[in-house]
């Protein structure tokens, strides 16, 4: 075969394999059997596992690709995509359905790119984290009140919005007399948040919002992105700005992360694969390069991005993916098709910055281990093996590994624009100096005076500050 026509062939057996799908709007049934049967015609790269159930009991399905299905292999960053996370907002629920049966297609066809995406992460894809919801939309004519209703009926884009009285976790905090904002943008917002609302996140969020909540706090999760639909744009941190803004009133406030070039790469990789987002203007709106910061769009309070990167390890992006938030059947497969580099080509960027072990003197795996990059307020901590992940541009950094008990360890290392480097940490404990014994004096002291206990000058009454 001529050379000329091998990347011919290549691209119409991927335009084959595309066609073979069915785009079909899937209901709660339907979807639960096309992922049972990507598991069926995968075995050996997939799992299928529930992180709960809705409100009416509907399970939360996410299916697994590796090629060690349930593990996690240190040094193999987690992935995950979450969709149909409002109930009218159908677009991310079929793509991601696609998505999971192109993946099984072309690992069962030796697609190298493929088969070294599934070998080197873990994937998870959640195809609809509300389920409930779509079942209420997908009854109504798309425009109408029912739609509306779907969408109601869902988390609203809030993990924290709760159920019954609808207190909010800002409420909350608020009368425990701190302010949501004090906290989101303090370092400790994520360590004192369960701490500060332990009746809210068991009691009274959505079951959903609690599964999903428990879900990315249990998984070291490195990369993820949440799909919508209602406008064709690639959000990123922070969603909440430091002043009050609403949608309507269109005003920018730009909030960045410390990670904020990052995040704008991120969200480019998608926008510039898509095939048509990166334009600009879409649904009535534009956005240079198809990307926007969250808050500088329209701030968002308690949104799940900002919960991933406050809360978690992992750096998560928003796409809103289509104008019409239930588009018609007719026009799936011009979505996928639009879709399917992007949603493969931001799986791949979960594989930049640096990675490694921390481990004590014996090859020990710490957990917990914070990892700190220098002029990048963000700290990232290793998982329960001791590996770590941290994504990062290409550039020279100073990065420390610190834990508890140990030494901490500074080196120096060059990340380039491919893999991510590995940078491994090996931590000393810390000495512990034993109390110097206090000489005799040339006064004789009676018992009495040598068993006197010696009281801190910070603690004794008085003294404090």
């Amino acid at each position: 075969m001529a050379r000329w026509l091998r990347p011919l062939v290549g691209a119409l057996l991927l335009l084959e394999g595309a066609a073979a799908l069915s785009f079909l709007h899937h209901r709660y049934e339907e979807l639960v059997q096309a992922l049972f049967r990507v598991q069926s015609q995968c075995p050996y790269v997939t799992r299928i596992y529930s992180i709960g159930r809705s409100v009416e009991g509907r399970h939360l399905y996410v299916l697994e690709f590796s090629d060690y299905p349930g593990i996690h292999e240190p040094l193999e960053p987690e992935f995950k995509y979450v969709g149909n996370m409002h109930g009218n907002e159908v677009l991310g629920r079929e793509l991601l359905l696609q998505l999971s049966e192109f993946l099984c297609e072309e690992y069962r066809r030796g697609n190298e790119r493929i088969t070294r995406l599934i070998h080197d992460t873990r994937i998870h894809i959640m195809p609809s984290m509300n389920p409930d919801g779509y079942e209420v939309a997908a009854k109504q004519v798309p425009g109408s009140f029912g739609v509306v209703l779907g969408e109601l009926l869902c988390v609203s884009g809030q993990l924290v919005k709760s159920k019954g009285s609808c207190k909010s976790c800002s409420r909350h905090i608020a009368e425990q007399g701190q302010s949501h904002h004090s906290l989101a943008w303090s370092s400790s917002w994520h360590r004192g948040l369960f701490s500060l609302c332990p009746s809210l996140f068991s009691l009274q969020v959505e079951p959903e919002t609690l599964a999903v909540i428990q879900w990315i706090s249990s998984y070291n999760f490195v990369l993820s992105a949440n799909l919508h639909g209602g406008a064709v744009v690639a959000n990123y941190p922070y969603d909440k700005s430091q002043d009050q803004r609403f949608r309507s009133h269109r005003r920018t406030v730009n909030t960045p992360t410390p990670d904020d070039k990052l995040f704008q790469k991120l969200a480019k990789t998608y926008s510039y694969a898509h095939s048509w987002m990166h334009r600009g203007w879409n649904c009535g709106d534009y956005f240079a390069d198809g990307i926007t910061n969250g808050a500088s769009w329209y701030s968002l309070s308690k949104g799940m991005q900002d919960f991933n990167y406050l809360y978690t390890n992992c750096f998560e992006i928003t796409l809103e993916l289509s104008c019409n938030k239930f588009p018609p059947e007719e026009d799936l497969e011009r979505q996928w098709m639009a879709n399917r580099e992007a949603l493969v080509a931001f799986i791949e960027e979960v594989h930049q910055g640096i990675k490694g072990m921390v481990s004590d003197e014996n090859n020990n795996g710490i957990a917990g281990a914070v990892i700190s990059v220098q002029g990048i307020s963000h700290d990232i901590t290793s998982g329960d093996m001791g590996d770590y992940f941290r994504l990062l541009l290409p550039g020279t950094y100073t990065v420390t590994a610190s834990a508890e008990g140990y030494q901490p360890l500074t080196v120096t290392t060059t990340v380039g624009p491919a893999a991510p480097s590995l940078v491994h940490f090996q931590l000393k404990q810390e000495v512990v100096k034993k109390p110097a014994e206090r000489k005799a004096s040339g006064t004789r002291m009676n018992n009495k005076a040598l068993q006197k206990k010696v009281v801190p000058r910070a603690t004794r009454p008085g003294t404090q500050r």
